[in-house]
């Protein structure tokens, strides 16, 4: 049996008909390569631009005339582009295709003639609803990469917050037990006097009531129990005290709205939240300056906090120290993160802030801590200056405006 082709195939058309089919088309169609040479273009390329038919030269010099600067290299980046030219008091909309096979790059522009302004109004808006939509669906994306970002960091502190929450409890139980001692032993006195004031002789119990005084100890208990209250009762502050900076960095924002707060607030209660993750090898110094109140979300900027101390405990082998510093420098605040760990090699810091790049063993980190601190920052108008030296330590200084820009 003689070899036949699959049905499947289709012989690709001569090159004339493939310019007798391009010829039919409403809409105009270009291919050339990086050079400039072109090498089709169809009857309503020809007409939109004014050139004869056969003068490739002069239509690939017209075309690159009107073309914006950066259309060809951004269809190379991400494969198309897509603008308006204007061309002879008329709109046309243009989308270029990008394809690259080793040393040959080729173009592939189409071009629709509006032929009125309200078309030309319709193709305005029909782009920018499709825009607003790419826009909301990004937003939304990156308000759930935030939340998800910070629950996995809560997640990751949840032992450490039930250690920090534990203790206190523990003692408060405690006390509680002493106290139901110290209640037994005082009603017990009370007795006690209770029947010396119903006695024949109330003198007669004297003895009796002294005898009870000191076996239950009461002079101790009445020294002791206003100390025992407040112990106490600074064990619940401090449970309600990382209960409510746990909410607040915890919440998502998603209907926040800017207002004017006290970065220090926002770091020492993020502190608060992570320091069961830091005590055991980090010794934490706070330099804070006079600061204004700030306009900004204070539960994004708790993120970027939390990430940047993070970060520099986990930089920190063995045991070192952090510095937390904050200062004014003109219309702006400064809070900075130095600590005397590792340090980060040149090449690497071309690529913290790129989303799921981490030095971490695998499991051990998202990658996305710094990235989503960079975007929040520049959300705020700000900026992230990073100094290290390997072996030496890191300094991360956030540049924050007192107002943000209307």
């Amino acid at each position: 049996m003689a070899d036949s082709e699959p049905a499947s195939f289709i012989p690709c058309p001569p090159s004339h008909v493939l310019r007798g089919i391009a010829d039919r088309m409403n809409d105009g169609m270009l291919m050339f390569n990086e050079r400039g040479e072109v090498s089709m273009a169809n009857r309503v390329v020809r007409e939109l631009f004014g050139v004869a038919d056969g003068d490739a030269t002069e239509l690939g010099r017209r075309v690159e005339e009107l073309l914006p600067a950066s259309a060809l290299s951004q269809a190379a980046e991400s494969g198309c582009w897509s603008g308006s030219l204007p061309l002879d008091e008329r709109v046309v909309i243009v989308q270029i295709y990008h394809h690259g096979e080793g040393d040959e790059q080729a173009w592939l522009a189409l071009f629709r003639h509006i032929e009125g302004r309200e078309d030309y109004e319709q193709e305005l808006q029909r782009r920018h609803v499709e825009l607003r939509q790419a826009y909301q669906r990004l937003n939304g994306a990156q308000e759930k990469l935030l939340q998800s970002e910070k629950m996995a960091s809560i997640g990751q502190l949840a032992a450490g917050v039930a250690h920090e929450i534990n203790n206190p409890i523990g003692y408060v139980h405690s006390n509680l037990g002493s106290l139901q001692e110290y209640l037994r032993s005082l009603f017990t006195v009370i007795e006690a006097y209770e029947r010396a004031l119903r006695a024949p002789d109330p003198k007669a119990m004297i003895a009796e009531i002294d005898d009870v005084r000191d076996r239950l100890d009461i002079d101790f208990i009445s020294r002791d129990l206003p100390q025992l209250m407040a112990e106490s009762r600074e064990g619940i502050e401090r449970v309600t005290r990382i209960v409510r900076d746990l909410k607040d960095f915890s919440y998502s924002g998603r209907e926040e709205s800017w207002k004017l707060a006290n970065p220090h607030a926002g770091l020492d209660s993020t502190i608060n939240i992570i320091w069961n993750e830091l005590k055991y090898k980090v010794t934490l110094e706070r330099r804070y300056g006079e600061l204004p109140m700030i306009e900004c979300l204070p539960s994004e900027l708790n993120q970027v906090y939390m990430n940047m101390l993070l970060n520099a405990g986990h930089a920190i082998a063995e045991r070192g120290s952090i510095i937390v510093s904050t200062g004014v420098e003109g219309e702006d605040v400064w809070i900075e993160f130095r600590d005397n760990g590792s340090g980060i090699s040149p090449e690497l810091r071309q690529r913290i802030f790129d989303p799921f790049f981490t030095t971490k063993p695998v499991g051990s980190g998202t990658g996305l801590g710094l990235s989503i601190s960079y975007g929040i920052v520049n959300k705020h108008h700000g900026r992230i200056e990073l100094e290290s030296t390997v072996g030496e330590g890191s300094c991360f200084r956030i540049v924050l405006p007192v107002r943000q820009p209307r």
